[in-house]
């Protein structure tokens, strides 16, 4: 398990996900498995010397609109939920409160004081 602290997982937010799969494979050579997102949609996952390096996804809908193309890290921390009452009490905002994803942790998105966008999560135990 990564250590609390420590970035655990980057993602590609992307508008045109055969477009990035074909550049990151002839460019670094990486390989992708898939799996289904919950709700519809296609999640990447990017392979590289047989290890998951970054997850990629496409953005559509009307969550994305005016948001373009961009990378979002995540840092892994011992509890999301104390947390998140730690960041918030100083200064940062909760913008998407936590939800499970079974097998890979729990996860939120805020925005630290500074303006900057960042995934918490508390990775599953299995990790």
């Amino acid at each position: 398990m990564t250590q609390h602290g420590h970035f655990h997982w980057n993602e590609l937010m992307t508008r045109n996900l055969e477009q990035t799969r074909a550049f990151y494979h002839d460019a670094l050579g990486w390989e992708f498995d898939t799996m289904d997102m919950p709700g519809g949609g296609t999640y990447l996952i990017a392979m590289g010397a047989q290890m998951p390096v970054c997850g990629i996804f496409e953005m559509s809908g009307t969550d994305f609109d005016g948001v373009s193309d961009h990378w979002l890290s995540y840092i892994a921390v011992d509890d999301i939920d104390k947390r998140l009452e730690k960041a918030s009490a100083g200064g940062a905002t909760v913008t998407r409160e936590p939800w499970d994803v079974p097998g890979v942790g729990r996860i939120a998105m805020l925005q630290e004081p500074g303006g900057a966008q960042i995934g918490w999560m508390t990775p599953a135990a299995n990790d």
